[in-house]
């Protein structure tokens, strides 16, 4: 699951986001396999969560992501 910020503070609400984001996985008892940010430039970040299939369409509507991808 990833999510997209643009513009001059893209990177700290990216970094910011990954602490909810590990909140509500620990809150929720659900495990994962990282979630991180990346910034891609100056004005472009994401923060990225990876889960068990079986979990994304709970955390789909929970939390929103702008887009998904799926790891094997």
């Amino acid at each position: 699951m990833i999510w997209d910020f643009r513009g001059p503070a893209a990177n700290q609400t990216a970094i910011h986001h990954v602490i909810h984001l590990k909140e509500y996985m620990q809150m929720e008892n659900i495990a994962h396999y990282g979630c991180e940010s990346l910034s891609e430039s100056e004005f472009s970040a994401m923060a990225f969560l990876i889960v068990d299939e079986v979990h994304v369409p709970k955390l789909r509507t929970a939390l929103k992501p702008h887009r998904g991808q799926l790891c094997e």
